[in-house]
């Protein structure tokens, strides 16, 4: 079957309504099978929302019911979802009706019967799934919204021994983003900028928490250039004086008090392409601990940055930054970030690369990466990451603000 529109140039409507061409989704989708090849996979079932984006522009809140991508070794992949979801694939993925399922609404929360069971029978009747003694069925095992009833009810339709963890495959042929892709990542590096200013402009003495995340999420929304923001996969986090010390907290009605320090965690969105960023803010002079650490920090960043060239493992940009503070007389246990792209709630991250001492990927230009560095003490606290895109020559920074605590006297 002839992927749709081949032959013939987008349309305008394609182009406004869609954030990639559908060569983009072909080359996407022949990488990925070129990946299953590798494994010797016949069919790949893609459940991470982020997934079913990149490889068909799928986008809608459905990912709280069962759903997914059957890719095939070879050919066309098809879509499955509950059927009210299904018209929202017409509009939004790159597949042909013919390519788009909807289970029956008799099938949604049940005990006795689960949708992934219909999805099989279906995906096995139009010839989708393998079945037999050499089926080699992978599955995306690990990702959020597959649950443990859902992969018993696959299980029960292709036998034991024939459904394997695809390891995050999709995932992985992600890590390495597209000219197209690395437009994305700029614009959404702009409002995570945008949003940043605003959100240590709204901080003051006085003012509840959630008003600054008003702020925050309003920005967020709005965009920059004229070009729309998107929802985060995370909410705004506010870590706030004692609860500084402690990541992923987000924020209460409290007012904000003199000499403590806020740290801010937020996300530019475009085209669900996720840039991070986080800064902290003092609230009056900052204490010497806080002070000396944050210096510390953003010295070890500058040696990590440096350090983060092609051809070079994940582990030495670590190893950088370690190094640095290690002077300091600080330690820091977990990692220091991860690979950045698209994603979904609840995570912006890719699940492919982290850098830790053992993380051994090779880095190379196209990759974007998340270095997130939190120093979480006993009472306080310091957090000061950057978004970057790795080009032949080194990291472009996406959202570049000072890399320094910010005081307000």
């Amino acid at each position: 079957m002839p992927w749709p529109g081949d032959g013939t140039p987008d349309d305008p409507t394609d182009v406004e309504s869609r954030p990639f061409p559908r060569a983009e989704y072909r080359d996407r989708l022949q990488r990925v099978q070129e990946a299953m090849a590798r494994h010797a996979f016949g069919a790949l079932v893609v459940v991470d929302p982020a997934n079913l984006y990149y490889l068909t522009g799928y986008n809608a809140w459905s990912f709280y019911m069962p759903q997914c991508l059957i890719v095939p070794a070879h050919g066309e992949p098809h879509l499955f979802t509950r059927a009210m979801d299904a018209q929202g694939a017409h509009y939004t993925a790159y597949l042909p009706q013919s390519q788009i399922h909807g289970y029956p609404e008799d099938l949604v929360q049940r005990p006795d019967v689960h949708p992934f069971g219909w999805i099989a029978d279906r995906a096995i009747e139009v010839g989708l799934l393998p079945v037999g003694v050499d089926a080699r069925v992978a599955a995306e095992t690990d990702a959020h919204f597959f649950s443990p009833r859902g992969y018993l009810a696959l299980l029960s339709r292709l036998g034991q021994g024939h459904l394997l963890d695809s390891h995050e495959l999709v995932n992985w042929v992600r890590v390495v983003k597209s000219p197209l892709e690395q437009d994305k990542m700029r614009v959404a590096g702009e409002i995570a900028q945008q949003t940043m200013r605003i959100a240590v402009d709204s901080i003051e003495v006085g003012r509840r928490q959630c008003d600054v995340v008003a702020q925050i999420q309003y920005s967020q929304a709005l965009g920059a250039r004229k070009l729309g923001g998107d929802y985060p996969a995370i909410v705004p986090m506010l870590p706030t004086g004692e609860t500084a010390g402690t990541p992923h907290l987000t924020w209460s009605d409290l007012p904000l008090r003199a000499h403590e320090a806020t740290t801010i965690e937020l996300a530019g969105v475009h085209h669900r392409y996720h840039v991070p960023l986080a800064r902290t803010v003092s609230l009056g002079r900052p204490s010497h601990d806080l002070d000396r650490c944050a210096g510390a920090v953003t010295e070890g960043l500058q040696a990590a940055l440096e350090r983060m060239r092609p051809g070079v493992p994940a582990r030495d940009v670590h190893a950088a930054f370690t190094e640095v503070i290690g002077r300091y007389g600080y330690t820091k246990a977990s990692r220091l970030g991860y690979s950045i792209g698209i994603g979904y709630p609840p995570d912006w991250g890719e699940h492919t690369i982290s850098l830790r001492p053992e993380e051994t990927t090779v880095l190379k230009a196209g990759m974007a990466l998340h270095v997130i560095l939190g120093m979480w003490m006993d009472g306080w606290g310091y957090e000061l990451s950057e978004s970057v895109l790795l080009g032949d020559d080194g990291p472009e920074r996406l959202a570049p603000l000072p890399q320094e605590l910010v005081v307000k006297i």
